[in-house]
């Protein structure tokens, strides 16, 4: 029986790659009448590497490419490295450090990303003298720039580095540190479906492992393109394949079945860390996920006690024959071209398969008989998800789609538990029965609308989506919902926010944590020399400046905050260098900032100094504010916070810039103005300013079309003002701070107008400035 072609269908081979590597695509489609394609003409990519973001938009069923938007949360190093870190968390904070679930992910070494955390990694490196450590780029293939370490200090402080823990006990074949090599496919993103190929490697070191010789890269490191290079080797690159991999463990009496159970579960962990970012991605790119599949080269260490260890994901795994035909290269033909083989019939390249039904299906069955079908097609791919146990690996998603839960109760074939959520990172705020949300990890403020404010509120008071959607529909009065449509947007509406880690799947080893505490300001560290002295609020730095351009310029701007000082003063020191490529800005021995021109000297400056002004308990605001003669005053937030000087004001008042804020006793808020300059041209205002102010009113200028400004809503003036405040260690407020900030604009006159802010617009808001000074003879209390 002949196979059945394809006439006029077209494949597009692409990318940085050999031409070894076309060689099984054309072996698994050109029987078929496939034919050659190009960028503008195809049915079916395979790209080596990340395609143009173009070709997503023309993926359907009928139409694939290799990859998903957002894999560089498992292919990136440092990604991968921060997906896991992340799923950890997540489980850690809902169940617990000791609880099975989390005991499940400690599979991957702890790493740090270069140059953020090269000083968390010096101390790491401090507390832990003996841990040995791996340098790698974070996005680079063939084992291109890997060396271990031998002194911590050698690691770059350039970007795109990745420093990994040192696996000092690796399990060796007759002496040879290994990796395996495991071939995994993401055959669907929704619902998730992944497998993982049986056959794969273990890739061999050419020498023998030697932990004192941490220079040999031929002892160190498994990977062939580095142990090509070895012309001391009798056996360069070796491969086994998995099965002669698992004999050999049987023969030494090892449990084989327990290191591969332990190696898929790692697998379907890892996928699950990934996607998120994959399924977020792949919505913002326009691509039908029907029209994406993934296949990733993931290598894992086992150390000596047989406990597998995640050590990167590799995006377009190599598919040409690395190894000589006598030291496994045969086998290595075999297991890649029945690998390709099998991936395009599994993903139905050739187009035999039915179309595969939408994702929102709305029952089970269509999600079964399409997975079933998929299955059917495997060949040499082990279905991991979803797993013939899906509550082992339902906890571990942020939250599981409704079709991830509508396919896992059909292969179970009984109901499955609702998920119930809680809070993680979120702080409520209400008023007059409206809702905002703000994230305490990210500084994100979210404004739900009336139905997404309902599914919150009883998401967090335990109610399963299921039973959220039943509500939403009883809940519409007067107009009819479609249940299938209610239940999509609930669960739709609740994985976003888990996804953001607003809520998580609830554990039952920790309850939702109280609100979070405002922290105490940090005392600063002082250090000597100078030129100059520059005041400010209650602060004081050295500056030292080299260039006189850069000299008269900073003095026209700070006046007469800047005034010459002697060489013995002891605080924090900033220095002004010139250099080839324009101005350095250093404090203490930290390089701020290099290559500034003299336009971007001072708000790069302006920039340190309100951090400088800042600390934990006392955020700064960098924003316009108007005082009037009584010591009132109002905040004017534009669009543009290096420039306040753009506001109208009156000219009975004084108008200057930044704000700090400061709870004094936890009951009551204190405004300090800061006198910094408001811009380069209008320097810092000469009147005297008054040591705290009473702030009546809050503007701000929105596109709402009114020349007039508009009364607004606490939580209105709270989105408008979270982006001007300025935090000493650049960390969101604290969930509790937050609530302060909103509980004071609750009794604060807040307003917007829409710019430009000129001609009668001017005037409105001289005369509304004026006003709201007027009308106020109190103090502002917040809420402790």
């Amino acid at each position: 029986m002949s196979e059945q072609r394809a006439p006029g269908r077209r494949f597009w081979l692409s990318g940085r790659r050999d031409a070894e590597q076309d060689r099984f695509f054309r072996e698994a489609l050109e029987p078929r009448g496939w034919q050659p394609g190009d960028e503008r003409d195809w049915d079916t990519a395979w790209v080596t590497g990340m395609p143009e973001p173009a070709q997503f938009r023309r993926v359907s069923p009928r139409r694939k490419i290799n990859h998903f938007p957002g894999n560089a949360a498992l292919t990136v190093k440092s990604r991968l490295h921060d997906s896991l870190a992340t799923l950890r968390e997540r489980i850690v904070d809902a169940h617990g450090a000791d609880s099975e679930l989390a005991r499940r992910l400690d599979f991957f070494p702890r790493a740090y990303v270069m140059p953020g955390d090269y000083h968390a990694l010096q101390a790491e490196a401090e507390a832990a003298p003996t841990r040995r450590w791996i340098l790698k780029p974070t996005n680079a293939s063939k084992g291109k720039g890997v060396r271990v370490l031998r002194d911590v200090a050698e690691a770059p402080l350039a970007p795109d580095w990745l420093v990994q823990e040192y696996l000092a006990n690796p399990h060796t074949i007759r002496g040879h540190k290994y990796v395996l090599r495991f071939y995994v496919l993401i055959a669907s993103l929704e619902p998730l479906r992944v497998y993982r190929y049986r056959q794969g490697f273990a890739k061999l070191a050419s020498e023998p492992w030697d932990p004192e010789d941490a220079d040999n890269p031929y002892s160190q490191l498994t990977n062939p393109d580095i142990n090509a290079l070895n012309d001391r080797a009798e056996v360069p690159v070796e491969f086994i394949d998995l099965d002669r991999y698992r004999g050999w463990l049987l023969d030494r009496g090892h449990d084989a079945d327990r290191l591969f159970s332990r190696l898929d579960d790692l697998v379907a962990l890892t996928a699950i860390a990934g996607v998120d970012a994959m399924r977020r991605r792949t919505d913002r790119a326009g691509a039908d996920p029907r029209g994406c599949y993934e296949l990733l080269g993931l290598d894992c260490l086992v150390d000596d006690t047989l406990k597998p260890w995640i050590l990167e994901c590799n995006l377009s795994p190599s598919l040409g024959i690395c190894a000589a035909p006598e030291s496994g290269g045969r086998v290595e033909e075999v297991v890649k071209g029945g690998l390709v083989h099998d991936l395009v019939r599994l993903v139905d390249i050739p187009g035999d398969a039915d179309d595969p039904p939408a994702a929102a299906s709305s029952d089970s069955g269509p999600l079964m008989a399409e997975a079933e079908a998929e299955h059917a097609r495997a060949g040499g791919f082990e279905r991991l998800l979803p797993a013939t146990q899906p509550m082992r690996y339902l906890p571990y998603f942020s939250l599981p789609s409704l079709a991830d839960l509508r396919l896992a109760e059909a292969m179970a074939g009984v109901p499955l538990p609702q998920p119930h959520l809680r809070r993680r990172q979120v702080a409520e705020l209400v008023e007059d029965d409206r809702l905002a949300l703000y994230a305490t990890r990210t500084g994100h403020y979210y404004r739900p609308n009336d139905t997404a404010a309902l599914i919150w509120l009883l998401a967090t008071e335990g109610v399963a989506p299921e039973a959220i959607a039943e509500a939403l529909v009883e809940a519409a009065s007067g107009t009819t919902v479609d249940p299938e449509t209610a239940r999509n947007e609930v669960w739709a509406t609740l994985g976003e926010w888990c996804r953001e880690g607003l809520l998580c799947q609830q554990g039952e080893a920790r309850p939702a944590g109280d609100a979070e505490p405002v922290p105490e300001a940090p005392a600063v560290t002082a250090v000597s020399g100078g030129v100059y002295r520059l005041a400010l609020a209650d602060r004081e730095w050295v500056l030292r400046i080299a260039s006189g351009s850069a000299q008269a310029r900073l003095a026209r701007w700070f006046g007469e905050s800047l005034m010459p000082l002697d060489e013995d003063a002891a605080v924090p020191t900033l220095r002004v260098l010139s250099d080839p490529a324009g101005y350095t800005l250093v404090e203490n021995d930290e390089v701020l900032a290099t290559r500034l021109t003299l336009a971007q000297l001072g708000p790069t400056l302006i920039a340190r100094l309100m951090r400088g002004l800042a600390d934990a308990a006392r955020p700064v605001v960098d924003a316009g504010l108007w005082i009037d003669a009584e010591g009132r005053g109002v905040l004017c937030l534009d669009g543009d916070a290096s420039e306040p000087a753009s506001w109208p004001v009156p000219a009975d008042g004084t108008f200057t810039r930044g704000v700090r804020l400061a709870w004094q006793g936890h009951a009551s808020l204190q405004a300090e103005p800061l006198g910094l300059p408001l811009s380069m041209e209008a320097g810092r205002p000469s009147a005297s300013l008054p040591p705290a102010v009473l702030i009546v009113g809050v503007l701000w200028q929105t596109d709402s079309g009114a020349r007039t400004p508009r009364a607004q809503s606490a939580l209105d003036a709270l989105g408008a003002l979270l982006p001007r405040i300025v935090t000493g260690d650049a960390a969101p407020l604290s969930a509790l701070a937050v609530a302060a900030l909103h509980d004071w604009l609750a009794g604060t006159a807040c307003a917007s107008v829409a710019p430009p802010v000129e001609g009668a617009a001017a005037e409105n808001v001289e005369n509304w400035l004026t006003k709201k000074a007027s009308d106020s003879d109190g103090p502002v209390k917040v809420a402790g």
